[in-house]
């Protein structure tokens, strides 16, 4: 039975994108009869054993906590800390495959142990370290650090044996810096429908309790971070409610900016149009998914949208809800505008507006838009089908003749 060790950033019983990405493929290689496990790096902060079972799922834990002092060094020695403890874990358990995944720092772990092992490695980059960083405001492109970010992702590339991307966008940038295209497969989001994919019925109580009885209901549900442009959406409501006065605003979720936007919502003339709900356990989701007639998903222009495809709209369609989403690169690969969702320009309120009121005023649509959107999902974007790409790339590095099984 092939064993398959995921190296991660964090994972599971942490609550984002990236933990429940990596839920999905474990959960879809396990249904495929494969063996995995996970092991987090330092930067995993939620408490528990150095193994635990969440989920139904293995998770190996690399001990200490993060690095400190000059951020290059701190870097370093957490890397090191992390390859101790998959070179550990690779000796007990005997992996067949080691599949890594972004940021950087972790294939630069598992690339150490891979290679002392004779293990293959398959690197899957979801963004590029040095965009996300740009993108959650801790640097500047164009700075030293970014440059030298961008010059360990390329080499972490090449140093790989396979390499997944999960969007186009991704594709498209490695190959512009030399790497065979042939080396690289596009695994893209998608989302479990076992969990996922039976919207619930709205609940009147609590339809009442966030005061939405009657409204045209708008929401967001996710991260709240300044690429996401909720600002954008906030500075729209004002047009939004002057065009369909029953318009409120649904803001599930938080993050870095979100007292910003608490006080521009504050600030706003139609404040109690808005509605800010705070961080809810995931299993509850699809109750306020329930409430929302529109996502909104108004990211804002800049390298990271353009290149990096987010999950939640897909979520929204298989939750059989309506989507509206600014046209960056990311958005235009999910969303088919007038077909699957409606796109709006970026950085701009007044076509945020104009976009979902024309939405609201065209409810005789509304059916038909749904049930295309949970179709694709369900045909090009489910967790069951997308885990297919992975296995002939496991296959081909499994059967290379110079596959070395050193594990000591």
């Amino acid at each position: 039975m092939t064993r398959i060790l995921h190296v991660l950033d964090h994972s599971l019983p942490m609550h984002s994108g990236y933990t429940f990405r990596t839920r999905a493929i474990l959960r879809a290689q396990m249904g495929r009869g494969w063996e995995v496990r996970g092991i987090t790096g330092r930067r995993h902060s939620a408490a528990g054993p150095q193994a635990e079972t969440v989920d139904g799922l293995t998770f190996h834990r690399t001990p200490g906590e993060p690095a400190v002092g000059n951020a290059v060094l701190r870097e370093w020695r957490d890397i090191a800390a992390h390859a101790d403890a998959i070179d550990a874990l690779v000796r007990q358990w005997r992996p067949d495959v080691i599949h890594a995944h972004s940021p950087v720092l972790n294939a630069m772990a598992a690339q150490r142990v891979a290679k002392r092992h004779g293990i293959p490695m398959i690197y899957e980059i979801r963004a590029f370290w040095e965009d996300a960083a740009v993108g959650n405001g801790t640097g500047t492109e164009g700075s030293p650090r970014y440059w030298l970010t961008r010059q360990l992702e390329t080499h972490a590339v090449r140093a790989a044996d396979a390499v997944a991307v999960i969007c186009e966008g991704l594709r498209g940038d490695l190959i512009a810096r030399g790497i065979d295209p042939a080396k690289i497969i596009v695994s893209p989001n998608g989302v479990d429908m076992d969990q996922f994919g039976a919207p619930v019925p709205r609940d009147p109580a609590l339809t009442a309790k966030l005061g939405l009885e009657g409204a045209d209901v708008v929401g967001f549900i996710g991260s709240f971070y300044d690429y996401e442009g909720l600002d954008d959406l906030i500075a729209a409501m004002p047009r939004l409610v002057r065009a369909r006065p029953r318009a409120k605003l649904l803001l599930v979720g938080g993050g870095p900016v979100e007292q910003a936007l608490r006080d521009q919502a504050l600030a706003s003339p139609f404040t109690d149009h808005i509605v800010f709900v705070g961080r809810v356990p995931h299993d509850q989701v699809e109750n306020y998914y329930a409430q929302v007639d529109v996502l909104a998903y108004p990211r804002k222009a800049m390298r990271l949208t353009d290149l990096v495809t987010p999950l939640k709209p897909l979520e929204a369609m298989a939750q059989g809800r309506l989507v509206a989403a600014s046209s960056v690169g990311g958005h235009r690969e999910l969303i088919e505008d007038g077909v699957t969702g409606t796109l709006f320009a970026p950085d701009d309120p007044a076509a945020i507006a104009a976009s979902i009121a024309g939405l609201f005023a065209d409810r005789g649509m509304w059916d038909d838009r749904r049930a295309v959107a949970r179709a694709f999902v369900e045909r090009d974007r489910n967790w069951s089908s997308n885990i297919l790409r992975y296995e002939p790339v496991y296959q081909r590095l499994l059967a290379r003749p110079d596959k070395v099984r050193a594990v000591a």
